[in-house]
């Protein structure tokens, strides 16, 4: 029997899958393609590899080796951009902390990450002033600032991060090392306790941007990344690295756009005066552009954007699809790095009535190359792929997470079984097109039935005097749960009244799409709906204020 391992010759290179390589061997080398921050700074990749050499031996020269962290606090910029290599091609990890938390929050984070450099933006000083005294690892600050005033506080900065950076040599050596060595760490709050930190390696990141790759641009006619594109994020680039598309679009040499601090009028700006063609965002954000007066003056008719974080509703799809844009919705979370499946459209759906094609967009979509995806039984059983049947969504990929950071218990809890535990509840097609019906914890359990909270949430979006819904369970002596609809009104409408909404659930609950314990829901006018520090509807907190 001969042996079936391949035999390696003792000269042959042994190739790590590491960022740097993102970087160096792109699949396009455009030197001459620019990268721009707001009407602040425009250079070209050119200098982004410049950039990332003098940030990287200001790094050394500070004394950051292999092993260390480097944590940042910085809106959307190209120097976070420059961060997500350099910090990694170090061998250094990268700690994208969440601006949105709470003071006690982000030292908890800074602690638990042992971060021994933070890089913070003249924006955040007042936080880091809050916990001046308070932070035992931090060994140096570095100011990230947009402008050129001086800061004359109580922090001591080492350097103000352009100096820095004009003070350094443009040429650097990347040493290789193994590709399973840890490259971010960002820490989500999804579950109840504490912030998790969720971390991945070089090998990690790369196979993910090469899976992205693969499933967006070799699409047909539909969502189609390629190196014509202009990329923008609206996805802030401290969760889960903007969904890891600023890698893509650095390995395809594309035109980037960063537009530091979300304001609407900004980002149409943006949009608008650089032709941006590629994006994407949760509902919130593309709700609030679609809604900004400013709207009315940009042609979207080029714009190819991926929703996430949360359900996109048939109505917020309608209404983008009007202004010609071409979107879709992709899957994942903290814990997959993040993208699991795309909700492309194949020549044929693309002939399909408007309403059809509307449907599958707001499906969970196919799965990714590469990725094992099961909607399971509790026992761990397939259940039928009838787009009927449902399931928790299990996953087996080569870039998720391997567990919590310093968290033994939840990293086994998250991989039970061998496969990574969404959460999520989703049916499975056929044609391998999954659909979310809600998370586990937010099914609303009434009369025995169990409601989807997401389809409620999507029918009633449906009302033209309905801006925004959340639906919720509320304790019930008779059903255990009654639903609870929390709706912000369209402005300068009439609110909807609970009889209205109810007619609207009725006409699905006499189809059988939805349950008849859906008319037992309630309905409550807000001004807003809470949201997480991503955008995404925060139905922890909603559950604990409307008890």
């Amino acid at each position: 029997m001969t042996d079936p391992l391949i035999p390696r010759t003792t000269s042959a290179h042994k190739y790590q899958l590491l960022i740097k390589n993102l970087l160096f061997s792109p699949a396009a080398d455009n030197p001459d393609q620019e990268i721009i921050y707001r009407d602040q700074m425009r250079y070209t990749y050119r200098d982004l590899r410049r950039r990332v050499c003098r940030l990287a031996n200001a790094l050394r020269t500070m004394g950051v080796k292999q092993g260390d962290t480097v944590a940042v606090m910085d809106w959307d910029s190209h120097r976070y951009l420059e961060c997500f290599f350099a910090v990694p091609m170090i061998g250094a990890v990268l700690h994208t902390i969440n601006i949105k938390l709470s003071p006690e929050q982000i030292l908890y984070t800074i602690d638990h990450a042992e971060d021994d450099v933070l890089l913070i933006h003249d924006d955040f000083i007042p936080l880091l002033e809050q916990m001046r005294g308070r932070i035992d690892t931090v060994r140096h600050y570095v100011r990230l600032s947009d402008g050129d005033h001086d800061y004359s506080g109580p922090v001591t900065f080492a350097a103000e991060y352009e100096q820095w950076l004009a003070a350094a040599d443009d040429k650097a050596e990347f040493e290789e090392f193994d590709e399973h060595t840890r490259a971010t760490t960002f820490y989500t709050t999804a579950t109840t306790g504490r912030p998790k930190g969720v971390y991945f390696s070089h090998r990690q990141l790369v196979l993910h941007t090469l899976g992205g790759l693969v499933a967006l641009g070799t699409q047909q006619h539909q969502g189609r990344i390629h190196q014509g594109d202009v990329y923008m994020p609206i996805t802030p680039m401290f969760h889960v690295h903007a969904w890891g598309l600023p890698y893509a679009a650095t390995t395809l040499g594309l035109k980037q756009v960063y537009p530091g601090r979300y304001a609407p009028e900004m980002l149409l700006h943006l949009i608008d005066s650089n032709k941006v063609t590629f994006s994407h965002c949760v509902p919130t954000i593309l709700h609030m552009l679609l809604r900004c007066p400013a709207a009315q003056q940009v042609d979207l008719s080029n714009w190819k954007v991926i929703i996430g974080g949360a359900p996109m509703s048939q109505a917020l799809c309608n209404q983008a699809r009007a202004r010609g844009i071409d979107i879709f919705t992709g899957y994942g979370m903290s814990e997959t790095c993040p993208i699991l499946s795309l909700a492309n459209l194949d020549a044929e759906m693309l002939q399909l009535e408007e309403n059809a094609q509307t449907e599958i967009r707001c499906k969970t979509g196919r799965a990714l190359p590469l990725v094992d995806l099961r909607v399971v039984d509790e026992e761990m059983n397939d259940v039928a792929a009838d787009a009927a049947s449902s399931g928790e969504i299990v996953v087996r990929a080569p870039w998720l997470t391997q567990g919590y950071l310093k968290d033994e218990h939840h990293s086994e809890q998250l991989w039970r079984g061998g496969y990574l535990h969404t959460g999520d509840i989703a049916t499975k097609g056929a044609d391998g097109y999954l659909k979310i019906c809600d998370r586990i914890k937010d099914v609303i359990k009434s009369g025995g039935e169990w409601l989807s909270s997401l389809e409620m949430e999507d029918i009633l979006s449906h009302h033209p005097a309905v801006a925004e819904v959340a639906v919720i369970g509320q304790n019930d002596p008779k059903w255990g749960e009654r639903p609870l609809a929390l709706v912000v009104p369209q402005p300068d409408c009439e609110p909807p009244s609970q009889k209205e909404l109810l007619a609207l659930l009725h006409e699905y609950t006499s189809t059988g799409v939805l349950s008849k314990q859906a008319v037992l829901t309630r309905v409550k006018i807000v001004a807003e709906i809470d949201k997480t520090s991503v955008g995404k509807i925060n139905k922890r907190a909603l559950r604990q204020k409307y008890a």
